[in-house]
């Protein structure tokens, strides 16, 4: 995603300072729900998602929103 402003980095929570600079994006993770609802998030660091947990944790809000 492409952010030059930094404003969708910012929206979510998802910046950070380092080395001086501020609004470094932060590596992320976000399942959204009815493309405006953020229902869990994983702010990774610099290692990547566990995506069998995104995954698991996607089928599990997928379950409680089909009850």
């Amino acid at each position: 995603m492409t952010d030059w402003e930094g404003e969708v980095v910012r929206a979510f929570g998802a910046d950070r300072d380092v080395s001086g600079m501020t609004g470094v994006p932060r590596r992320s993770a976000f399942l959204i729900e009815d493309g405006e609802t953020i229902v869990a998030a994983w702010m990774l660091g610099s290692e990547l998602p566990d995506i069998d947990a995104v995954i698991a944790t996607a089928r599990a809000l997928s379950f409680r929103s089909s009850d």
